[in-house]
């Protein structure tokens, strides 16, 4: 009994020790406030209903009044960035970097925003210094990530492997996929500068790395060829060794078949095999239907039976996946079969047809949305790589 009567003497005087620290800080915090320019407010007001340019003009007023406010002026670098005046963000955190009395951590992170503005800039030379110098410090993998993005854009495939290496997540095998994409780009410099054994030993050691690699597989099988013709054969035997690396894409990601399709076609047709190349993009087609797939094995129908069999074929695939692309062959292959006098009504459909199909003939990215005509290993917008799956955006429309 006698401790509940203490708990109830301490309550009232539990109450006022909070009520007098409460007063003690907003007290702290109202000087505090009264010491900050008007102008500072001002540009946090601009700042909230989404004006900028108000607000830079703001915080300039604020930092000629309180020069010593280094919060102030990382804001403003980070608005002149934003705004594109990068030569102005730069001046900024160039004076923080060289100012008197910053703590270690404000001028990691002064560094780490001049970096920025450099990258921004496209001065990559001068970011990559920045961020160099940032390697090891409690930055380390923020400049790690800013120097992949510097050595991919200067295509410096070698330091990109070494970097995507030392990032913290690769113990995960996080960055698998993007190393196997580096040393593709390092094997096709290589082909093209006949170092076959080169390229061979990068594309291994992609599909090591990453043995989903399908970049990897149609380069090997691209070597493959270009080594045999380099070497004046006659033989079949460098189109049947393209044909079965080519061939190993169904057991990595079978959607990628439809960019070898016709390279397989036509290896088929060298070795003397055109048959049983038809015979594999039908059977391709119908186990994994895709637009482009059935392009290429429209036009292997076509050369091989004619109009009437691509009719037939782009008929029954229509069936099974109606699309307006499809609909395109469909009346392609019929307007070039039919009568003459039936050929200007066939032509002013298929013309209308192919006026929309223009607008879903397009892939599109996995990850940022970004729409092109052709194929890309790496998205132009967003920089992410295999984000470009290639099926077309008409089919994504389609997908349940």
């Amino acid at each position: 009994m006698e401790f509940d009567l203490w708990w109830l003497l301490a309550i009232p005087i539990f109450f006022a020790l909070g009520w007098v620290a409460a007063r003690i800080d907003i007290k702290h915090l109202l000087q505090e406030s009264r010491a900050l320019p008007k102008s500072y407010f001002e540009g946090l007001n601009f700042l909230l209903n989404e004006q900028p340019d108000q607000a830079i003009e703001s915080f300039i007023e604020a930092s000629r009044v309180d020069p010593e406010t280094i919060e102030l002026h990382f804001a403003l670098g980070s608005l002149f960035r934003r705004r594109g005046e990068t030569d102005r963000a730069i001046r900024v955190h160039q004076n923080l970097v060289d100012r008197d009395g910053l703590s270690t951590d404000q001028r990691l992170y002064a560094l780490a925003e001049l970096g920025q503005d450099y990258l921004k800039a496209g001065l990559l030379d001068r970011a990559e210094e920045i961020f160099l110098k940032l390697k090891g410090s409690p930055r380390d993998e923020e400049a790690l990530g800013n120097l992949l993005e510097i050595y991919q854009q200067e295509k410096e495939w070698a330091k990109a492997i070494a970097i995507a290496e030392a990032m913290p997540e690769h113990a995960d095998h996080l960055w698998q996929k993007e190393i196997a994409e580096f040393r593709c780009e390092m094997a096709m410099l290589a082909m093209a500068d006949e170092r076959h054994d080169d390229a061979q030993k990068l594309l291994d050691e992609a599909i090591a790395s990453h043995r989903k690699c399908v970049r990897a597989t149609m380069l090997l099988g691209d070597l493959a060829l270009k080594v045999g013709t380099s070497a004046g054969t006659t033989s079949e035997q460098p189109k049947l060794a393209a044909i079965d690396y080519w061939r190993r894409i169904e057991q990595q990601n079978p959607v990628y078949l439809a960019l070898v399709a016709e390279k397989l076609m036509q290896a088929h047709r060298d070795a003397g095999r055109a048959p049983q190349g038809l015979a594999l993009l039908r059977g391709y087609l119908e186990r994994y239907p895709s637009l482009d797939l059935l392009d290429s094995v429209y036009q292997a129908e076509m050369d091989s039976v004619g109009p009437e069999g691509a009719y037939t074929l782009v008929r029954d695939e229509l069936r099974r996946n109606p699309t307006l692309l499809g609909l395109d062959k469909l009346l392609e292959a019929q307007l070039m079969a039919a009568p003459p006098e039936k050929r200007p009504d066939l032509e002013l459909i298929k013309n209308l047809i192919h006026s929309h199909t223009r607008r879903v003939a397009r892939y599109r990215c996995d990850a940022c949305g970004f729409k092109a005509r052709q194929f890309y290993w790496r998205c132009p917008a967003c920089g992410g790589w295999e984000t470009y799956p290639p099926r077309r955006t008409e089919e994504f429309d389609l997908t349940p």
